[in-house]
């Protein structure tokens, strides 16, 4: 029964995202609004929206191991294994704001989350490793100011749009909601059900969240760029990561450290490593040669990055 509920969470995100990235994309057409912003906000939005339901029940719960393992493994899983498939499908490319403002922000943000999370074992500054409400709050502050600035300076090229037949806005506004409907019901299928698979192993709730749950909880983001790159809206793909990540991190956390301080004791260096060289790789990427995409070869390197970080989380479980 597991296994039907795992396959059944499956089919739905895959038909939610289809559903969503036709939808989103015509969006983008009628209002004007370049397939990056809308990626970046409403796609992206709604395929983080399994992360925030994990993290937050994890606050609640007053298991911090799950809410920050779970933003933390997802945001490591979207940077390198959805964008290194997304690019081995179809080299992704880059604008001038991708390179200047966004994957910089990207990665300050991860930064400013390490050095904030883990400032007494980096910094020597508190009693403990953890993000406080304070912090939190300066987290949604960050993420309210981030949105505003991509709306306000939005280039509104649409030059990569090409032309196909046009959805009705009403068809739209319905397949953007039913397409994060399914993604939304189906991630939560896919998760409980891998969870339940992962308990019966006897693994912790740290391996299990930055395993288990963040692969699962980003299967919309994998569904989604996958699709956006068959149908060569590879601007839509990298939207949806980058708007995933920096929501991840400013929002999801920003929210669960509101409501309850969240300890960083469980997570290593390594995994707060592996976050920073997963934003990097993506700069390196944007400033290598003249093209300024990630190429398929580089799309299969961040998937050997990614393949050996698994390859320590299964050692040291």
């Amino acid at each position: 029964m597991t296994i039907i509920l795992l396959l059944a969470g499956l089919g739905l995100i895959v038909l939610g995202a289809d559903w969503l990235v036709d939808g989103a994309s015509a969006i983008a057409r009628k209002a004007g609004v370049s397939e990056f912003v809308i990626g970046l906000t409403i796609v992206g939005f709604g395929t983080s929206c399994p992360e925030l339901v994990v993290s937050l029940t994890g606050a609640i719960q007053g298991n911090a191991d799950i809410s920050i393992g779970n933003v933390i493994g997802s945001n490591i899983f979207n940077a390198l294994f959805i964008l290194g498939i997304t690019a081995v499908i179809l080299p992704v490319s880059m604008t001038d704001e991708n390179r200047k403002r966004d994957i910089p922000v990207t990665l300050a943000v991860s930064v400013i989350l390490v050095l904030s999370g883990m400032s007494k074992t980096l910094l020597g500054i508190g009693a403990t490793d953890a993000l406080t409400r304070v912090e939190g709050i300066g987290f949604l502050i960050l993420f309210a100011a981030y949105l505003y600035f991509c709306f306000k300076f939005d280039s509104k090229d649409q030059t990569d749009m090409p032309e196909q037949k046009q959805m009705k806005l009403p068809m739209a506004i319905f397949a953007v909601t039913a397409g994060l409907v399914g993604l939304i019901f189906g991630g939560d299928l896919f998760v409980d059900s891998a969870t339940e698979l992962a308990r019966r192993l006897g693994v912790s709730d740290k391996f299990i969240a930055i395993t288990i749950l963040a692969g699962g909880t980003s299967f919309p983001e994998l569904a989604t760029c996958i699709v956006a790159a068959a149908r060569h809206k590879d601007q839509l793909a990298l939207g949806n990561i980058l708007g995933s990540n920096v929501f991840n991190i400013l929002l999801i956390l920003g929210c669960s450290s509101v409501i309850t301080p969240l300890s960083f004791g469980g997570m290593s260096l390594v995994d707060a490593g592996i976050l920073i060289v997963s934003c990097l790789l993506l700069l390196l990427w944007a400033y290598s040669g003249s093209k300024c995409r990630i190429d398929r070869w580089e799309g299969a390197l961040m998937l050997l990055v990614f393949a050996a970080y698994y390859c320590y989380l299964f050692e040291k479980p």
